[in-house]
């Protein structure tokens, strides 16, 4: 065991034997001796033992249907807790021996002193950070909110223990806290009974907000202030605001039936709720800090003459406040109350805290003036009084149905079937008419009128409550103009960013032209105001297309997007959908960042975090402090010394790569008879559907195939059985090719030159660690037919060739030399992953072998391992 990581291992065994004398007093002895012989024949087994390794297999195939739940709460709790211990080691004392990266926005200072960068331009750079983090409720996060409440008590404990002049009275109390928490989470059920609502998910995001984010917001900007005044001599704004938050939870409609307008109503005023809850709670505190006598003019002009005019302009507020939430309070009951709704705008709290503020400074009180009213400001700045954003997306077939419904019923033809020039002159048409268009006589479809009511929604709320409107699968120019048609025409006032999402690698390669022919409309020009927001797809290019295909269409569609907005001096907000997996474009924050094409970064950051990932990288104040800074530091970077643009014979070589890969994963994907069933057998994806993962289905489309699949339930029924195939098919018999041809020197040049190109390598590196073939084959001989044997032998050579070509690339290098940290992680799961992916294909076997038959302790032990091993593998979806 290395020194560096003795505290991580202390506390991962810790939590361990807590945990196991907490299954011991429940299930006895006798059933902790069977769990302790499985993690040691795993252990053996993983470190090549085969005999070890059948005897495990035999182990967990006699186990009875009494054992099986059991059995997979055992390895799951222990992951979880494995997690809990890791992501503390990441903001614990011990971590600044060294274990833990340098800290980001030390080394950019550095780096900039180093450089040829103007103050002038790294203060204009600084004004202008903005980073919008967009909180979806993809369905990856498996965790039951109470269990999370009790991981997070969990941590505390851990941070308590740490301190060096603790007591022996207060470590054994803590220690007893510990063991019960984890009783209390043993005893506790680990699946969701029922699917959440859109509401529930809403209310989850608003949490992490609550409990995190909240205390997390003044201290990062606190944190950074202090780093820039220490390191460049320079300052932020007081009234900077470089981090938003915007939701998706209750806005996302695309494929969700269950996110309709009425919830989106509801969930704006339940996001402005919590808001002002939390803003009251601020303000009591404030008004008993802020007893001073002395204020300027500007304040004794509003207040008048009082003894304490702070608290007299604090009470004041914290009335309205009260009065605003009595009043949502009645409305979100549907009850009634004579309370005002007075709080409706940011600038009601902004405006009294700023005069306090100013005050204090004026006075002289500089510590006070810089304390908690500052943090509140802070906060204002990022939250506003709505707490966040809420973004709207729609597929952009339902507006084409819209409209398609409402020319047939004027009898002026079938939208849908018109031509891409036709669809626009009529939509120009109609945007630059003042009479309406949709008659009062028209009763749409239920379909229909949802779209139209949702648009209603938006024209109805504050723009200040609302991010953007995001049209999914967009193709054409007139999938953008029609929402805006739409939206005229419900009676919206205001003008919202409309975003079209290209994501399939067609839409990507399209993506330059769409743009362009927007661009040339002088009402479009008019209506954007100098702005554009554009969604970049990354899960569903990379579904479509493998994951090389994908990269490198989406790297190029910014390029483009970027050099075709210089031209027409508009700024483009590039807004990237990724996910936490590889096979969603997930990658490690600060790389994935510094290797976007250079100019990318100008408009700011707007980016997805999804599922399970908000809770690792904003679920404990600490770590949100931490993942905002790494952020940081990668804009500032890129903006200020943005990476080298690629050379020619390296875009040669990467279109050569990319075509190659995809007609390799196509191939496999569409053309190979056998996919679709090995797929189906080999994975849980038919089971993942029992899973209350979250409240959107599966498939866009009940009854369609996997195509229709979406891309998050795709990656993760190949990561439950470690082929891990998204993230890497495609690749291997490409990168061979290439080899082949003697161009060795040129790709390792490009890996050693080029961040995007060593990034995507990286990448497959940590995929690589947590695919296992010989699990996958353990599958295959469970689950899937003998006929189709042969399909899963191919994807397995190619793994391997994928894993050997990439490792022949990569110049004097071993899986994740660069990263130990992440290679740490993944071999301290392990052992405990190994015994849940057998217990998992065992389980799969008997339920299917069951027919329509339920067995309800089956199944649960099921959706225990799922969930387990998305745990240990640390990304689900």
């Amino acid at each position: 065991m290395t020194e560096e990581y003795a505290n991580l291992r202390g506390n991962v065994n810790l939590l361990g034997q807590l945990l196991g004398k907490s299954i011991g007093e429940h299930l006895g002895a006798e059933f902790l001796d069977k769990i302790e012989e499985i993690r040691q024949l795993s252990k053996s087994s993983r470190a090549g033992s085969k005999e070890d390794g059948e005897t495990l297999i035999s182990v967990l195939a006699n186990l009875s249907d009494d054992e099986l739940l059991p059995v997979a709460r055992a390895f799951t709790h222990f992951l979880n807790l494995a997690n809990i211990a890791e992501q503390f080691h990441g903001i614990s004392r011990h971590c600044d021996s060294g274990v833990c990266s340098p800290d980001p926005m030390d080394e950019l200072i550095a780096k900039l002193k180093d450089s040829e960068a103007s103050e002038e331009k790294i203060q204009t750079v600084i004004n202008e950070l903005s980073m919008d983090m967009v909180l979806t409720a993809h369905p990856t996060e498996i965790a039951r909110r109470t269990l999370i409440h009790k991981q997070t008590a969990i941590n505390d404990c851990l941070s308590l223990l740490e301190l060096s002049d603790i007591s022996d009275k207060e470590r054994d109390q803590l220690l007893n806290r510990l063991e019960q928490l984890i009783t209390q989470g043993w005893h506790t059920n680990d699946i969701r009974k029922k699917r959440p609502t859109p509401v529930d998910e809403a209310k989850w995001g608003f949490a992490v907000i609550e409990n995190s984010l909240w205390e997390a917001v003044p201290l990062y900007v606190r944190d950074l202030d202090a780093k820039l005044q220490n390191g460049l001599g320079m300052s932020l704004p007081t009234d900077a605001s470089p981090i938003k938050f915007t939701s998706w939870m209750g806005g996302d409609r695309d494929g969700n039936p269950f996110v309709t307008a009425t919830v989106t109503k509801e969930v704006l005023l339940s996001s402005r709720w919590v808001a002002v809850s939390l803003y009251l709670q601020d303000i009591k505190q404030l008004t008993e800090e802020l007893s001073m006598g002395n204020c300027d003019q500007q304040l004794r002009d509003v207040v008048g003459e009082v003894d304490e005019p702070y608290r007299a302009i604090l009470r004041k507020l914290r009335g309205e406040l009260k009065e605003t939430l009595t009043s949502l309070s009645a409305v979100l009951q549907g009850q009634k109350s004579d309370a005002r709704d007075i709080i409706k705008h940011t600038e009601q709290l902004k405006a009294p805290l700023e005069l306090c503020y100013n005050s204090l400074k004026a006075c002289g009180m500089n510590s006070i003036a810089n304390g908690l009213i500052l943090d509140i400001l802070r906060r204002v700045a990022c939250f506003g009084i709505n707490l966040v954003k809420l973004d709207i997306r729609q597929d952009g077939e339902r507006h084409g149905d819209t409209l398609s419904e409402l020319t047939r019923y004027l009898g002026v033809g079938d939208y849908n079937a018109w031509n891409e020039a036709d669809k626009q002159a009529f939509l120009l048409q109609e945007l630059n008419s003042k009479r309406p268009l949709i008659p009062a006589s028209w009763k749409p479809t239920a379909e229909v009128q949802e779209v139209l009511d949702t648009c209603k929604v938006v024209a109805e709320t504050d723009p200040e409550a609302l991010g953007i409107y995001i049209i999914s699968m967009a193709r054409q120019a007139s999938d953008v103009l029609a929402v805006q048609l739409i939206l005229k025409e419900v009676g919206c006032p205001f003008r919202i960013p409309v975003a079209p999402l290209f994501e399939t690698l067609d839409d990507l390669n399209n993506a330059k032209e769409v743009m362009e022919r927007l661009f040339a409309v002088d009402w479009y020009r008019g209506y954007i105001n100098g702005e554009q927001h554009v969604m970049i797809g990354y899960s569903d290019s990379a579904k479509d297309a493998g994951v090389m295909a994908a990269n490198w269409s989406q790297y190029q569609a910014q390029e483009a997007l970027v050099k075709l907005s210089e031209e027409n001096d508009i700024q483009l907000v590039l807004f990237h959908g990724r996910g936490g997996t590889i096979g969603r474009g997930g990658a490690p924050a600060h790389q994935a960042l510094l290797s976007q094409p250079p100019g990318s970064l100008k408009g700011g950051l707007r980016v997805t975090e999804q599922g399970e990932m908000i809770r690792f990288k904003f679920g404990l104040p600490k770590v949100a402090v931490q993942s905002l800074n790494l952020y940081t530091a990668a804009i500032l970077e890129a903006n200020l010394l943005p990476p080298p643009a690629p050379k020619q014979e390296w875009r040669d070589l990467m279109d050569q790569f990319s075509e190659q890969s995809c007609q390799e994963y196509r191939h496999f994907i569409r053309e190979e008879e056998d996919f679709v069933p090995y797929f189906r057998s080999v994975t849980p994806e038919l089971e993942l559907g029992k899973l209350a993962l979250g409240s959107r289905p599966a498939k866009r489309k009940p009854n369609g195939g996997v195509e229709s699949l979406r891309a998050i339930p795709w990656i993760f029924a190949w990561s439950q059985n470690r082929l891990m195939l998204p993230a890497w098919l495609g690749a291997g018999t490409s990168l061979k090719t290439l080899l082949d041809e003697g161009k060795k020197e040129l790709l390792q040049e490009m890996y050693r030159s080029w961040p995007f190109f060593h990034t995507r390598l990286e990448m497959f590196e940590m995929v690589f660690l947590k695919a296992d073939e010989e699990l996958t084959k353990f599958y295959e001989e469970r689950l899937v037919p003998k006929e189709l044997w042969p399909l899963g032998q191919r994807l397995r050579d190619n793994l391997v060739l994928t894993r050997e070509t990439v490792l022949e690339t990569i110049p004097d290098h071993k899986l994740l030399q660069e990263q130990p940290w992440i290679k740490e992680s993944i071999s301290l799961r392990n052992p405990y992953v190994d015994p849940l992916n057998m217990l998992q294909a065992e389980l799969l076997s008997r339920s299917r072998n069951n027919g329509d038959e339920i067995c309800p302790v089956i199944d649960q032990a099921l959706m225990v391992t799922i969930a387990g091993i998305a745990a240990g593998l640390r990304n689900t979806g």
